[in-house]
């Protein structure tokens, strides 16, 4: 559906998309994610043809944005941070202008207009002045103008930012139901939210692809959960050496001692940390000595974000001092 070939963006000595390359596939929403800067609006804004690129192609359903234009175009609804909504305009008028720019007339029109009205719930305030409804609204009826002309893609840019938590939730079902009929990629600086919504995840840093893959996938591979937190009804000697006993710990530090409780970190290099956890509990019980609490430490999201843009800056960052050494 989507194909980026060696994007490449510069502004003066400044390079804001480096060589950048993916491929995305019909049917998913898929959240694009990456740190202030790191070239995601610029890449976006590429995309949809808002913007130039320095070299590269991107081809939209098999049409090249730079030499097939008004084709690429047709497939795409865009909705930026910033909607470009006219705010003395209804919902109504607005995307009656909208689908007319987009080439749509007559009954054509009207359909199209009914049926995103009723798509993004806006139909009890279609009537209403833009300027006067809840920024919820707003970014519905300008997630609406982006699907007015049946777009194959929809590619939304921070759309839940600025909402209050009733609103997030109402944007994030309306996206899910989007994924069901469209290709979706959604910007977003809210970890949770693209793990709550998108089945694939790209993440950039400093113009470079990073990472491309599932959630799951990404969790997986970069933070195995290989951690263990115990605190038992014992002193920290006694809980080193009912810990000596038990195989696959690598390590482990006494945290806190207080009141005949030992609270200890215990790291492990089995894969299978449940495993590790019930041969803890038992070893544990039939010393006599009561665990009154165990934690089993997870990878998520906005770890292995941070753990892949640390990574990528830093070793960005020794690039540069060899290429300054030499």
């Amino acid at each position: 559906m989507i194909t980026v070939e060696h994007l490449t963006k510069c502004y003066g000595d400044f390079m804001a998309v480096d060589d950048l390359s993916f491929e995305i596939e019909e049917g998913h929403v898929y959240g694009f994610l990456g740190p202030n800067g790191a070239g995601k609006s610029t890449t976006m804004n590429i995309m949809t043809g808002c913007l130039s690129a320095t070299k590269g192609h991107v081809r939209i359903a098999g049409y090249d944005i730079f030499e097939e234009p008004d084709k690429a175009k047709k497939e795409i609804g865009y909705l930026p941070e910033q909607p470009p909504l006219y705010m003395n305009e209804t919902p109504e008028e607005y995307l009656r202008f909208v689908g007319e720019a987009k080439g749509l007339h007559g009954a054509e029109l009207e359909r199209q207009i009914q049926e995103v009205i009723e798509q993004t719930k806006i139909e009890n305030v279609k009537g209403r002045c833009i300027s006067a409804l809840s920024k919820g609204y707003k970014q519905r009826v300008g997630i609406a103008q982006a699907l007015i002309g049946n777009p194959k893609v929809i590619i939304l840019d921070e759309p839940t930012v600025g909402l209050d938590p009733l609103q997030i939730i109402e944007i994030r079902d309306l996206i899910k139901q989007l994924g069901q009929t469209h290709t979706v990629i959604l910007s977003s600086h809210i970890l949770s939210e693209v793990q709550t919504i998108c089945e694939k995840i790209l993440i950039i840093s400093k113009g470079k692809l990073i990472a491309f893959d599932r959630p799951e996938n990404l969790e997986k591979k970069l933070l195995t959960p290989n951690e263990i937190f115990i605190t038992a009804e014992a002193t920290s000697q006694e809980v080193q050496e009912i810990l000596e006993n038990i195989t696959h710990i690598s390590e482990y530090a006494v945290e806190s001692e207080e009141q005949g409780r030992t609270t200890v970190q215990i790291k492990t290099d089995q894969e299978d940390i449940y495993g590790v956890s019930r041969e803890l509990f038992f070893t544990f019980a039939e010393k006599n000595k009561a665990l009154l609490e165990m934690t089993l430490k997870k990878g998520n999201l906005e770890d292995v974000f941070i753990e892949l843009t640390e990574k990528s800056q830093t070793e960005e960052t020794s690039v540069e001092s060899e290429a300054e050494t030499a």
